[in-house]
């Protein structure tokens, strides 16, 4: 064999590997929707059903806690977004030596462990303001951390950004608010976009930090951890399944209207052209 007939095979056989780490636990977990056992498992298989999904319809404690964590997701992205947003601009525009401390403190939410930020969240608002817990120290907790998240999702976009543009549109008598709404704004969108759906993310699978700061509000993380200790259902793998089919249709939906506008930009460009 051939050195690039091996790379070839090594190649094949790491991408094999790869996704099969990603996707086979997936698999299992989606078959096992429509296996007629009580257990979430697809050994033995006891026949094929779905009877899960009407368990999960009738599961109304399921559905409010992922409401509740539709709604604190919603807090965080109203929360974190802006405050990551603000946090980098002010670190691009400031040039001096606080520059790196204020960076690093910044960006410490994200190396604190999220027991530590919950608890922490949890005794400063009940001695401060009363608050013992709910979905309001939920998002202040969860925003916490992930507005750093933001924060360097928007830096990365700001570094690409020419100065001129905005040193252009001053001199040419726009005031800075002006600036940012039709320069830096615009420019940014993809950014937030990114930000917005990784703050959703994170907020929807965080456990650690909404465990202490919950309240008597319960999560869907929180829900299905003490569905584990007390009995877990198939009705959980047909939560998971739609929810993975939910996120396979919207991939593909992005994917179908980003090349649908990469052709019309394409077509815009050849018609400049000629």
């Amino acid at each position: 064999m051939s050195a690039a007939a091996f790379r070839r095979w090594l190649t094949r056989t790491y991408l094999v590997v790869f996704f099969a780490y990603l996707f086979l636990p997936l698999a299992v977990m989606a078959a096992a929707t429509f296996n007629s056992s009580r257990f979430p498992t697809i050994t033995p298989w006891m026949g094929f059903t779905l009877n899960w999904f009407s368990a999960l319809w009738a599961d109304q404690r399921m559905w409010q806690a992922l409401g509740t964590s539709l709604i604190v997701a919603a807090g965080v992205i109203a929360v974190a977004v802006p405050l990551g947003l603000a946090a980098a601009l002010l670190l691009d525009r400031l040039h001096s030596r606080a520059r790196n401390a204020l960076y690093a403190l910044m960006v410490s939410p994200l190396l604190t462990p999220g027991v530590i930020v919950g608890i922490s969240t949890l005794v400063f608002w009940r001695e401060w303001f009363g608050v013992t817990g709910g979905i309001f120290l939920t998002v202040v907790a969860q925003s916490s951390f992930i507005a750093a998240y933001a924060m360097l999702l928007f830096l990365a976009r700001l570094q690409r950004l020419d100065p001129s543009l905005e040193e252009a549109a001053l001199d040419l008598g726009a005031t800075h608010g002006q600036v940012f709404r039709r320069i830096t704004l615009p420019y940014l969108m993809p950014a937030i976009l990114a930000a917005c759906f990784l703050a959703f993310l994170q907020s929807f699978e965080n456990y650690n930090t909404t465990l202490f700061v919950r309240g008597l509000d319960t999560t869907l993380t929180v829900y299905i951890a003490s569905k584990v200790r007390t009995g877990l259902t198939p009705a959980v793998n047909a939560l998971s399944l739609i929810l993975i089919a939910l996120t396979i249709a919207g991939a593909v939906t992005y994917e179908i209207l980003r090349r649908r506008e990469a052709r019309r930009a394409a077509r815009a460009e050849a018609l400049a052209q000629t």
